[in-house]
Formats: structure tokens, sequence, C-alpha cells
């Protein structure tokens, strides 16, 4: 018979991880796929530790906690700094799933169509992940190494998403682009933190999701993007060669060489949305 416990403190979720079992937050992944069959995983369901919860400024920036939900950061007083976060939250589910569905748990399902991966990968997110050995941090930009496949090791639990405070006035935002407008699986999406000073492009995150076995960071778009005006010629400075290191595949939702097309037009309309 499968196991399942419910802590209320993380050191005893912590110890409970000494046997392999399944963690579970809001479940939005884990229910659906064993639909018509027995559950026998051993499950640690981690949504009744209170300190896992929340979404707060820290002198450095915010902490995410792991069990906060989609709803909950859309409802949360942010600056724009998350407008493509939020943006992305809204784009996951429909209301139920946004009301179960946890940002933690988008991560450590770690599909290479997560809507929240690259909005946070834009915004140079941290992982928190905790163990009865301790705490470590590591970028979400390392975190995920695979298609279902992250850092986690068998005795770590992910308890915050970190986001650091930006040096400038910064402003985010994120597209997709899926067979319909929502309740769909992502065919692309693009996702860019802006630093503004003085008119221009302080500082440039963008990051491209479902065209690769990882969403990624596109440096080569960011460096071209460095010290520009945010001006009407901002899109136009987006080039095919910036997005070379994207390996898009081919799927029932869109040919490789459709989903390259669709990469630069989506980059191309995120941008012009930065321009006053």
């Amino acid at each position: 018979m499968a196991d399942y416990l419910r802590p209320a403190y993380l050191e005893d979720a912590l110890r409970s991880l000494a046997r392999p079992r399944t963690v579970l937050a809001g479940g939005t992944d884990f229910y659906p796929a064993r639909v018509g069959r027995a559950i026998e995983d051993d499950i640690l369901d981690i949504g009744g530790i209170a300190g896992l919860r929340g979404i707060d400024p820290t002198p450095q920036g915010w902490r995410l906690g792991a069990t906060a939900t989609w709803s909950e950061l859309i409802a949360a007083d942010l600056p724009p700094l998350f407008d493509g976060l939020k943006q992305a939250a809204r784009e996951v589910g429909g209301r139920q799933i946004q009301n179960a569905g946890t940002l933690a748990g988008n991560l450590c399902n770690a599909s290479p169509a997560a809507d929240g991966v690259p909005p946070l990968l834009a915004l140079d997110s941290e992982i928190e992940l905790a163990s009865l050995r301790g705490t470590r941090r590591v970028p979400l930009a390392t975190f995920i190494v695979g298609n279902r496949r992250t850092l986690l090791a068998p005795d770590e639990l992910l308890v915050a998403i970190h986001i650091p405070k930006p040096a400038h006035e910064a402003r985010s935002a994120f597209l997709k682009l899926g067979a319909r407008r929502y309740l769909v699986i992502s065919i692309a999406m693009v996702a860019a933190t802006l630093e503004i000073e003085e008119g221009r492009i302080a500082g440039a995150r963008v990051a491209v999701g479902a065209c690769s076995a990882v969403a990624q960071r596109m440096p080569a778009l960011e460096a071209a993007l460095a010290g520009t005006r945010l001006d009407e010629t901002l899109a136009s400075r987006i080039e095919p060669h910036h997005l070379a290191t994207l390996a898009p595949i081919d799927d029932i939702r869109g040919s490789a060489a459709y989903r390259c097309d669709v990469v630069l037009t989506l980059l191309r309309r995120l941008l012009s949305g930065f321009v006053p």
C-alpha cells in the first residue's frame, strides 16, 4: 500500500526523504498522469508546511515560496519587474489549475514547454534547495539539465525561488504561441526583462522556451540590445543568428523550421511592447 505523508514542518519532510518518495504540492501534473489507475507512489505532500508559503520582499530582492501558487502570484502586489511572470501565470491552464499549481512544481516538472521557466530565467532567478545536509542555491539556468531532469538530489526539496533586485528600473514581458489562445501547450514562448536608464537599455535578459530540451537565455541577443535606445528601432535589432543556440524539434504542434520563424516574430513583438 502506498504511504502518504503531509508534515507540518520542513525538517520532518526532509527526514522522510531518507526513502524514495514522490513530492506533491499542487498535484496538477501528478494526478492527470495517473487517471484510471491506482496510485502506488509513496507520497510526500508539502502543502502543509507553512514555511514554504508566501511571496515576500527581502533585502536582496524577493522570495517566492515553493508552494506559492500561480493565483497568489497574479494577486501579489509586485513591481513591473514581475509583469512577464504574471503574464505567464495567466497562461498556465485554467483558473482551477492556477489556484492549485505551484511555481516550484512547474520547475521541478522540467518540461521544455513549462510556461514559468522563460520568465523566471529572464528574472535571473536562483533556486534554493534544502536537505538534512544543509541548503544550497543554484541558478535556474543550471537547475534544469534536460527534458524532465533537474539537479535536485533524492534527499532534497526545492524550498524557494529567489529573484534579485535589478540595478536599474526594470520591466518584463512574456509571449506564448499555442494552437489556441488558452489551455494549450506552447509551440514557442519568449520572455524578456529590460533594465532601463535614461532611455537606454542598461541590461537585457531574454529567454526562449519550447524550442530546445531546456529553455535558455539568449546571450548574443542580450549583448546586441545592451546600450541601445528604447525606441521604435528596437525590434529590428533582432537577427536570426542571435538565436543560433536553439534546437527546436519537429512534432505534432509544429516543425523545427516553423518554431525558428515563430520565435523571431514573437521576440520582435515582445520588444516592440517595451517601447513607450
